[in-house]
């Protein structure tokens, strides 16, 4: 094995970092005359659930003679064996490392990825500072929410991109090339890159210019990946994304997206029939999230939704709406979401009294949230997370018990049956919103809070969490920050910080030492500010006039509403120009729909629904053997999908394709006979149409993964679990492991398989567990010449089976760290045919 495969069966998911997805785009970097790594500042699972990230890579990867790959932040196991092995940071597509590419942009979207950020660039080779960097490193950029206020990240970056990044990533990529064509070096492209609408040259715009946002005009017009890459392991959001709008004008006061993403951008209904299509039929997958920032203000949306259920109810696609405001769930659309699978509800009423409600210009009320409340349990669901801010402008402990109060009414709603779950996030003013101004509650505020909502809701079916108020504290440093606190980031950096939006790997002690060391006033940056205050984000214009937050905060003081500009007249928030940009609405459309429902309901009809089941063979080799077995399931099931071929499946709450295997094969096991049974609607009847299927099945499979053989067995044949006996392996010693480090194996083998009984014993969480293997081996061989160890192994009672790692390290001595390293492919499984 190479290093690098030895580090990755040494690392937790290695699935996270072999890049060997479905649609994923390998092109010949030699051929292509500019590369840009797209770098996500996060784990593969988080950033692959970012729909920007996949946007970027299709419009990027759409330029022939350009070559686009991903890169994401590596676990801090990975990230040890990099630096062991000094290996750098690579793309995924084709392991090239970040500091051979043309252009590196990260994706900022939170403020606790900031340290991963530094860390992704150094270990890449790339100079953590943008003065730092010669000629030959790659031009590194930004783009996100972050950068609307990009002070506190502004040593580190060459460039932001602020605004809608498709609208003009095009441009950069043609202004570096032009440069490069022209043999201009370094700092001539950065320097010409300062020249685009919407990029933000921290080193050349030192003299007070403005940078103006970029906006996407329309959504319907605007690019979408028709082929998104199918990621390999289990997402943060495993689902096909849809995004129905983009913007809103509903003016919560506490609330950026809904004031930078400005204006409202709604996609026709056929388009958006199109972009499903394409992107389910991509990727196989089963669920089908409608993604805007408040999709019940989708102007069509009950349309949309029972068009989308009619359209994919047989393959058993779920719709997911993921952020409703309270008044806009209306029975309508419940029924229509439980049609297939009942997703989760969240709601956020973000308040707890009408007056809060207000004073944030949230403007829904507590009977709308009760109500809501009534129909989702009414309709069979047994959960609700209601989302609340505590930290508030204007708020009292009148606003804290209301919380509560709420929490026990929408209990009561759901009859004590069903259960609601409060999540409390502390409130952070944000830059560009009319809140910006306003002064952050300090820590120990903050826990005082969390205390009182510990004693006063206390209930079995009513449960609390929140969002770690550390983590805010830094939020809440970095949104309203200059470029100060880079030295903070660097650093908390350097002590040890990484991921420090996971509670699991945040180091709070670490951050407080590079506060006391860098001198950061946490008070200073939590005061409130004041309107003539100058702030560090002032040259970022957004699209919304400074004018309109004042008026907005000064509103907010007696609780005045601002009403939705689409329901009643403009807010004049400056962000609509009479000409190209403005709202744009789903406007209703002449669409044949009925005339392709009625065309294909009688070929439907015509053929009755047929359950059989078939058998899988199929292999696992090179980087599928490092997929878990979940993963793996996951990936037959898409593909199966994919290639048109119905699953059966489980009644119930959350239906389940009915597939099932033989046995889980470790992460790291190569295996040339692995078996699955699924359960299908009308299958091909013949060789020839089974032949064709497992050409498609295998066409959307991850490289690695093929099906070998697919064939029919009765309905009442045993299942896998009843006809596997057992397994042959074949374990391959590397040349790295010297012959006297295996010498007296042909001796430890036949000891072995001379005695009756030899009991290993193993540790578990729980308990310590002694096991005889030695009934669970059939046969073991030595093959000196070939260095080769072959072991049949059968078995036990209640499935029990013995691992071929186990027999290197407690029958045959081999060091446990070695025995990582050493290839073990299971050759053939065994089964039992009645």
């Amino acid at each position: 094995m190479t290093n690098w495969e030895n580090i990755l069966l040494s690392v937790e998911k290695p699935s996270r970092y072999i890049g060997a997805e479905v649609n994923a785009v390998k092109k010949d970097r030699a051929a292509c005359k500019m590369s840009f790594a797209l770098a996500f500042p996060d784990t593969y699972e988080v950033g692959m659930s970012h729909q920007g990230m996949q946007i970027l890579y299709a419009i990027l990867n759409d330029i022939p003679d350009m070559a686009a790959e991903r890169c994401y932040a590596p676990w801090p196991d990975m990230e040890r064996r990099l630096r062991e092995f000094q290996i750098p940071l690579a793309s995924l597509e084709s392991h090239t490392p970040l500091h051979r590419f043309d252009v590196v942009g990260f994706s900022l979207q939170y403020e606790l990825s900031y340290t991963n950020v530094l860390n992704m660039l150094e270990l890449g080779g790339v100079p953590i500072h943008s003065v730092e960097r010669k000629e030959g490193h790659p031009i590194i950029i930004a783009g996100g929410p972050c950068c609307f206020n990009p002070a506190p990240m502004s040593p580190f970056m060459d460039a932001f991109v602020i605004g809608e990044g498709e609208d003009v990533i095009k441009e950069i990529v043609q202004c570096v090339k032009e440069e490069k064509d022209g043999g201009k070096n370094r700092h001539a492209i950065i320097n010409a890159l300062a020249g685009t609408e919407g990029v933000y040259v921290p080193q050349i715009h030192t003299h007070g210019e403005t940078i103006i946002k970029r906006v996407v005009p329309d959504l319907n017009r605007a690019p979408f990946p028709i082929k998104p890459v199918v990621p390999l392991m289990k997402t943060i959001h495993d689902r096909v994304s849809l995004e129905i709008a983009r913007g809103c004008s509903r003016g919560c006061r506490f609330c950026q997206a809904g004031m930078v993403w400005r204006p409202v951008r709604e996609r026709h209904l056929n388009v958006l029939k199109n972009m499903a299509d394409c992107m389910l039929k991509a990727t196989g997958c089963d669920e089908l999230s409608l993604l805007s920032l408040s999709s019940g203000d989708y102007s069509l949306i009950e349309p949309l939704l029972v068009e989308l259920s009619n359209r994919y109810a047989e393959q058993k696609v779920a719709l997911a709406l993921p952020s409703m405001r309270v008044e806009t769930l209306t029975a309508g659309l419940i029924e229509e979401i439980r049609k297939v699978r009942k997703t989760s509800f969240t709601l956020a009423p973000e308040a707890g009294t009408q007056r809060l409600r207000n004073i944030i210009n949230k403007g829904n009320t507590e009977a709308d949230l009760l109500a809501t409340t009534n129909r989702v349990f009414e309709a069979g669901w047994r959960a609700v997370k209601l989302y609340f801010m505590i930290g508030l402008p204007g708020e009292t402990d009148e606003d804290l018990e209301g919380i509560a109060d709420l929490a026990h009414k929408c209990l009561h709603e759901g009859k004590n049956r069903g259960q609601v779950t409060v999540s409390l996030s502390t409130f952070v003013p944000k830059p560009h919103t009319p809140f910006q101004w306003q002064r952050q509650i300090g820590l120990d505020e903050t826990l005082d809070k969390q205390a009182f909502f510990k004693k006063r809701l206390r209930h079995r079916m009513l449960n609390v969490k929140w969002h770690d108020g550390r983590m805010s504290l830094l939020e809440g440093i970095f949104s309203r920050g200059d470029d100060r606190l880079s030295a903070l980031i660097e650093k908390a950096y350097r002590l040890g910080c990484r991921f420090d939006g996971w509670s699991d790997r945040f180091r709070f002690d670490l951050w407080e030492q590079a506060i006391a060391e860098t001198g950061i006033n946490t008070e200073e940056c939590l005061r409130g500010r004041s309107f003539s205050d100058a702030l560090p984000w002032d040259k970022i214009d957004c699209g919304v006039r400074k004018e309109f937050l004042i008026e907005e905060a000064e509103k907010s003081l007696s609780g005045e509403l601002t009403e939705d500009c689409r329901l009643s007249a403009c807010s004049d928030c400056g962000v609509c120009d009479d000409k190209n940009i403005g709202i744009i609405t789903a406007d209703e459309e002449p669409r044949p729909l009925e005339a392709k429902k009625a065309k294909a309901a009688p070929e439907k009809a015509s053929v009755p629904a047929i359950e059989k089941r078939l058998r899988l063979t199929f292999v696992k080799q090179d980087e599928a053997r490092f997929l878990s077995h979940l993963e793996i399931s996951t990936a037959l099931i898409r593909a199966i999908n994919k290639s048109g071929l119905s699953f059966v499946y489980s009644q119930g709450f959350h239906p389940h394709p009915k597939i099932s295997f033989a046995t889980a094969t470790p992460v790291g096991m190569e295996s040339m006979g692995e078996f699955a049974e699924i359960q299908a609607i009308n299958p091909p009847g013949d060789d020839h149409g089974m032949m064709a299927l497992i050409k498609k099945i295998n066409e959307s499979l991850p490289a690695g993964i093929k099906i070998a053989g697919m064939e029919p067995i009765p309905a009442y044949a045993a299942s896998l679990f009843d006809i596997v006996k057992g397994f042959e392996y074949r374990i391959v010693i590397p040349d790295q492991i010297s012959v006297d480090a295996m010498s007296g194996l042909e001796d430890k083998i036949a000891g072995f398989l001379n005695t009756e009984e030899y009991k290993i014993t193993k540790e578990t969480k729980s308990k310590t567990v002694v096991k005889n293997i030695r009934p669970l081996v059939q046969a073991m061989d030595y093959d000196r010449q070939n260095r080769t160890i072959t072991i049949a192994a059968t078995l036990g009672k209640g499935g029990a089976a013995v691992r071929p790692v186990d027999i290197l390290t407690e029958v045959l001595g081999v060091d446990g760290e070695a025995a990582k390293t050493i290839s073990i492919i299971k050759t053939k499984t065994f089964l039992s045919h009645p």
